[in-house]
């Protein structure tokens, strides 16, 4: 009796598609992750900006609940962690506008973007930190 499989053995046997086994995991691979990850956060740190802006608009005790939570530890901690969510994915953005212009895809260029931004993200987080606590 035939086989109904008239493909050769060989055609059925290779995989579809590169499989992550046979990458090596790079920053540009780690960046591409926590890009994805702080679109979440940002999501996340909208739903607080708009507890921020119905407590504002409403009476002194819904503003107060928010204040005591943002000036608590954990709540420093998210507003902390949005703002380098922020300012992460903001060079992530940049660092993919420069590639989609053709510049920085070749190897050594290509880590040194990715060391840039996630470096970058976290000085830039600190600055404005430091500064918002020398303001106040």
């Amino acid at each position: 009796m035939a086989s109904t499989d008239t493909a050769p053995k060989a055609a059925r046997a290779r995989p579809l598609s590169p499989h992550l086994e046979i990458y090596r995991f790079t920053l540009t691979m780690a960046m591409s992750i926590a890009h994805r990850i702080t679109g979440v956060g940002l999501y996340i740190g909208v739903l607080l900006m708009a507890w921020f802006l119905i407590a504002a608009s409403m009476d002194a005790s819904s503003f107060a609940l928010f204040t005591g939570f943002i000036q608590s530890f954990v709540g420093r901690i998210v507003l902390f962690g949005f703002t380098w969510a922020l300012l992460h994915h903001m060079l992530g953005g940049i660092r993919h506008f420069i590639w989609d212009a053709g510049y920085g895809m070749d190897d050594p260029m290509r880590e040194r973007l990715a060391q840039a931004t996630l470096a970058g993200g976290f000085a830039l987080t600190v600055i404005v930190w430091a500064v918002g606590y020398a303001v106040r």
